[in-house]
Order: structure tokens, then sequence, then C-alpha cells
């Protein structure tokens, strides 16, 4: 399947596994890479020696086209690029900052650059900063979010109508049908996130996992939009934001309330009460726990199938 994005990562399919924190380790970004799709290690939750050894672990189990995530908020951020570069990653995808900051950098040694947006406004930015492509994320995704609240519906044609470079779209994607839909709107290919966690290979840990299986309709929020606007599942401690809140709580009391290491004690812990679950709207539609390849192949039947059935229709 020849697309923009296939070629530019050199994939077989246009999909891209979400570069998730405390999900996407060397295990599941080469068994997506293995399927033919771009997986990403999400180095937002790794120590720098860490990152070095996922990369490492990674380029040892597959021979397919793999990246790094690094959400630019996070600290020793010049020590994970530093990593990048000595260990030869060839694809990188920056988020929650400016892509100036190290786009050109990382194009010199090169790397091909992509960066994560959630309005036009930033797409534009993005491609006058030189990546290569954009990720255009809706409202519906997972973790941490834009803060304009634009579904992925409304996001994709309005940034197609404006950049000239390949475009990504991610947020609500878990399905062929879906991302038939969001190629339809003008994406090159897409991101999926929430899908993959609940895979065998994602390092996730197994209660959180189930935990998305068993999500339903309506059972994610976004909140805490004063310090990072998150999405997550309704556990005890969204109930305590929720209480927070109606108490008129201070930024510093909302930071206070989160605490260090919320994420993980919930998506990599396992503890569904006290962590923070991070996930996508699209939960409601994930019913199983599968191998990612089979995840892959699941979505580009679907995928065909539904363009079938497109075709089919008559006015």
């Amino acid at each position: 399947m020849k697309q923009k994005v296939t070629e530019l990562f050199d994939i077989n399919y246009p999909i891209v596994q979400a570069g998730m924190i405390w999900a996407s380790g060397w295990r599941l970004a080469s068994a997506v890479a293995n399927a033919g799709g771009l997986g990403l290690i999400g180095a937002g939750s790794m120590y720098p020696e860490v990152l070095r050894e996922h990369i490492r672990k990674c380029k040892k189990a597959t021979s397919g086209s793999f990246g790094v995530n690094v959400p630019m908020l996070y600290p020793q951020i010049d020590e994970l690029m530093r990593i990048i570069i000595e260990e030869g990653v060839k694809i990188v995808f920056t988020s929650a900052g400016n892509p100036k900051t190290w786009t050109e950098y990382l194009k010199t040694h090169g790397i091909t650059v992509v960066h994560v947006v959630s309005s036009v406004a930033f797409a534009l930015k993005a491609q006058e900063a030189g990546v290569d492509a954009v990720v255009a994320e809706g409202f519906e995704a997972g973790g941490h979010n834009g803060r304009d609240e634009t579904t992925t519906l409304a996001l994709i044609p309005a940034v197609r109508e404006k950049i000239r470079i390949p475009l990504i779209a991610a947020g609500g994607i878990a399905t062929g049908r879906a991302m038939l839909a969001a190629m339809v709107l003008g994406a090159d290919g897409v991101q999926v996130g929430s899908r993959f966690v609940a895979s065998e290979e994602a390092s996730s840990h197994p209660a959180f996992k189930q935990k998305v299986v068993e999500a339903g309709e309506g059972d994610t929020r976004l909140t805490l939009k004063e310090l990072a606007p998150v999405r997550l599942l309704k556990n005890k401690f969204y109930q305590d934001v929720e209480q927070a809140y109606a108490k008129c709580a201070s930024p510093e009391q909302l930071r206070e309330l989160l605490g260090r290491a919320r994420a993980k004690k919930g998506m990599f812990e396992g503890d569904l009460e006290e962590g923070e679950l991070e996930i996508g709207q699209v939960s409601a539609l994930i019913h199983d726990i599968l191998p990612a390849a089979t995840i892959i192949e699941n979505l580009m039947r679907e995928f065909e199938q539904a363009r079938g059935e497109v075709a089919q229709f008559r006015f």
C-alpha cells in the first residue's frame, strides 16, 4: 500500500504506533515494525540510559522501521537527543513543545522529524520549522491532549487545507473503518495509540490493559486543563480531582494532588484506584488484548472491507 507516509518511513502500511508513556517499549515498537507499521519507543517514561537500552534491544528484534517519540516537556531532553544521535535512530517524533527547538539539529544528522500538533496554527508552525510530517491529534485521544478540544473529524480536514507536508491523523482511531475515514478526510496515514495499549507486547500493566478492555462509552474524561490537559479513565484518583474542582482548588493544589509518578503508578504498576489511567475515548471499542501483528492485520482487513463497501455507494 504505497502512500506518502509509507515511503517516508519505509513501511508497508500507513500505520504508526503511538509513542505512549509506560506502554511503548522496545517489545511493542519492534512487534509493530515487524508487522509492517512504524513502531515508536516512548521516551517520555524513560531515563536516558533506559532509552539507550530500549533502542538497542529494538534494533536486535527488528529489521523494520522504528523511531523514538520525545515529549519536549520532560527533563534531560538534551541527553535523550544525544543518545538518539549516538544510537543512529532514523525517525523522531517530537511533541509538547516548540518544533523549532530540535528539528534543525535532528535533520542535520539525517533524521526524519515529525511533530505532534492539536491545531492548524501549531501545524503551520511545525511546517515552518522544517518537519517532514505532522501528527494532528484530536480531542478524543488519550493522555495529554490539546486545550482547544477540537475533534479529529474537524481537525484533520482543517489541517489538510493549510499544510503541504504529509499529515498523520490521531485520536479515536482503533479500527480500519476509522482509518479509512481519516484518510478520506485528508490524512496520509494514521497514528494508533489506545488500541496498542491493549496489546500483548505493550509494557503497560496487565491490570491496566484489562481495565481498558472493560471500559465503556463515557468512561474517560479530559481533566486537569490548568496543568496539562489529560484524558483519563474514571477511578478514585479522577474522583479526587473532581472533588478538588468542586472545592475550587487552585492550580497549586491540583499539582499537589497529582504529585509525582501518578501515571507510572496506574499504567505501569497497575494501581487502578490511585493511579493516573491515560487512555482515549475509543477504549469503548476495544474488547480484547491481542498481539500487535494481529491488531495491524485486523486494521488493514477492516480498512479494505470498508473501502469496498464505500465503493458500492450509489446516489
